[in-house]
């Protein structure tokens, strides 16, 4: 008998369409899901025709990741029920009513994910999602889709899973304890029941007060004392530096490196990636390693880690390699770490088997002190990216760019959050205020006007960053060019007229390079999008005018989506008229070019003759 393929593994979505007048709802989902394939009792064309449904699901169901079937929910379930496994092994069956107006996960609807295909087939039919689990009615956490959603190991400890979730969907005390941060632990934290409580160390939680613990970490704890049902999740959070003798033999190799993680309280289940230097990315130990830990692979070249300075270093490994410790220095690599987890380890387990291995933390995974740049937005607070509302809701300080940057933004904060100004602060002050949180570990947020990538001055904040070790992370956020864009209902992109979109600034106190002269620029005849310039209007005026025509359409943008937006057309000619009558400084974009209200541009996309990737 063959073996079973396990979800991931399986590419195959079928659907079955017992009566033709489901076809064109069929036809839908295939133009969305690319591999599916419509099976079809009758000879139809872009359909596969076969003699009978029972069969065809028999010989092909545990082949199929997805099964979309249009019909009686009866009819389904008998077609099925002879072919079911067990939720770990099943394909994710989804039932749609003949006319289409509900969708209803069948089978596996948790780890297969029939619960998500069936709201994302609603989605696509205009129809209603029929979603039974309690846990997904109840707006609480699926558990069981944990390690496959997020790539985490798990356990569950005086219980197992179906009982855990028996009784976290009734609600009771629940004790939340993350030691480590990605995709999994953010959402998390976002969506967090009333009735868990977060912590971050397994220590802070009073064990008494609480019926079920959930544990995400990559640290060994001593869990004899948790009398509570309770689970662990392992997320992928270290890299596993190795240098090996040449072919050194695997045999017992991983079993020993997770003993020694284990004594140093690390679960060997963390380990994320396997790195070493390129002379030795062909070893057996490298194969066997990622294939022992279920880890990805990490070549580097001696060039990459000269500069990486280690604890261990050795004259002859460096003889041998280039490199001073290939086991440290692969490992501080990977993880964008300063500091090792586990030093290098040399190992011997027998004639043949010399290495040395160590340790490391992915700094995206550790839970420690981060400046997060966030990018305002125009000014709508509504216009502020999701992640950087989140980051703002989670802020412990919010430093916010004074008068630039409006003060309803800093309302999302948290209580208890500290909120500032920096207008009236020097650099040295702002990197002062920041430093004194982030030596906490408390979340800073340093909120910027726009785009702080875009005229933002963060060059100077992040060289002081770098020069105290302090990690940092930047959120993009919608530039004042994209917002005049929306405000003027304009595509600042033409067809066969104007391409480019020229971000600038006219040459004020601070120089300007001569080859960046806006007269210079203005030959493009491109859509020019001035910023910090309309105190120095005539002189802008006059250089535009060298080479844009004095009737080219201008914009002059004033606290874009602001609640004091106002915004004034004209022509070029009249540009600096137009600043002074209505006494514009600060916060003010200029836009040029012929882009602004134009509509009599088509663009060839439209064009029936036109194919792309997506148009047959």
């Amino acid at each position: 008998m063959s073996k079973i393929k396990n979800h991931e593994e399986r590419s195959e979505t079928a659907i079955i369409v017992v009566s033709t007048v489901s076809l064109p709802m069929a036809r839908v989902i295939k133009n969305e899901i690319k591999d599916a394939i419509i099976y079809t009792k009758e000879k139809i064309r872009d359909c596969t025709a076969v003699p009978n449904f029972h069969t065809l699901v028999e010989e092909n169901f545990q082949k199929w990741k997805q099964l979309i079937f249009f019909g009686a929910t009866g009819i389904c379930v008998r077609m099925i029920a002879p072919c079911l496994k067990s939720k770990h092994e099943d394909p994710a069956v989804v039932c749609v009513n003949s006319n289409g107006l509900y969708a209803i996960p069948i089978v596996s609807g948790h780890i297969g994910g029939a619960n998500e295909l069936a709201k994302s087939v609603a989605r696509m039919l205009g129809a209603e999602a029929i979603i039974t689990t309690q846990s997904d009615n109840e707006g609480l956490w699926a558990l069981d889709t944990f390690t496959e959603k997020f790539g985490w190991k798990s356990k569950e400890f005086n219980c197992n899973m179906n009982e855990f979730i028996a009784a976290f969907v009734r609600r009771v005390p629940t004790a939340l304890v993350l030691e480590s941060k990605d995709e999994g632990t953010n959402y998390m934290e976002k969506t967090l029941p009333d009735f868990v409580t977060c912590f971050y160390g397994l220590s802070e939680v009073p064990l008494s007060a609480f019926e079920l613990l959930i544990i995400v970490s990559p640290y060994e704890h001593k869990y004899a004392d948790i009398k509570c049902p309770f689970i662990i999740f392992r997320p992928k959070a270290f890299s596993l530096g190795i240098g090996c003798r040449k072919q050194c033999d695997p045999e017992g190799v991983g079993r020993y490196i997770s003993e020694k993680m284990k004594e140093a309280y690390l679960s060997s289940d963390s380990v994320a990636h396997i790195c070493t230097i390129d002379m030795k990315k062909d070893e057996p130990l490298i194969k066997e390693l990622a294939e022992y830990f279920n880890a990805d692979v990490r070549v580097y070249t001696a060039e990459e880690l000269k500069e990486i300075e280690v604890p261990n270093p050795s004259e002859k490994a460096f003889e041998v390699t280039g490199v001073y410790s290939v086991a440290e220095s692969c490992a501080l690599k990977s993880s964008k770490n300063m500091f090792l987890l586990i030093d290098k380890q040399k190992g011997h387990i027998h004639e043949g088997a010399d290495f040395t291995f160590a340790v490391a933390f992915d700094s995206l995974s550790q839970r420690c002190s981060m400046i997060e740049i966030v990018g305002a937005g125009p000014g709508n607070p509504e216009l502020i990216s999701v992640r950087g509302k989140e980051l703002l809701q989670q802020a412990d300080l919010i430093l916010y760019a004074g008068s630039l940057v409006p003060e309803q933004l800093t309302y999302y904060a948290k209580p208890g959050a500290v909120v500032r100004s920096s207008a009236g602060m020097d650099l040295e002050e702002q990197i002062e205020l920041m430093k004194s949180f982030y030596d906490r570990d408390l979340s800073v947020v340093r909120l910027h006007t726009g785009d702080p990538c875009l005229f933002g001055a963060i060059e100077e904040q992040m060289a002081y960053f770098d020069r105290y070790g302090m990690d940092y992370r930047i959120t993009p956020g919608i530039s004042a060019f994209q917002a005049a864009a929306a405000v003027l209902r304009s595509q600042f992109t033409i067809p066969e007229k104007v391409q480019t979109i020229i971000l600038t600034r006219g040459k004020g106190r601070t120089p300007m390079p001569d080859r960046e002269a806006l007269h210079k620029l203005a030959e493009s005849q491109s859509t020019m999008c001035i910023y910090l310039s309309a105190n120095i209007v005539e002189d802008v005026q006059k250089e535009l005018l060298m080479s844009y025509p004095p009737t080219t359409p201008v914009a002059v943008c004033y606290k874009l989506t602001w609640k004091e937006q106002r915004i004034f057309r004209g022509q070029l000619k009249d540009l600096a008229k137009i600043v002074r009558d209505n006494s514009l400084t600060l916060t003010t974009l200029l836009v040029v070019g012929e882009a602004i209200g134009k509509r009599d541009g088509l663009s060839r996309l439209y064009s029936s003759d036109f194919k792309h990737l997506f148009r047959d």
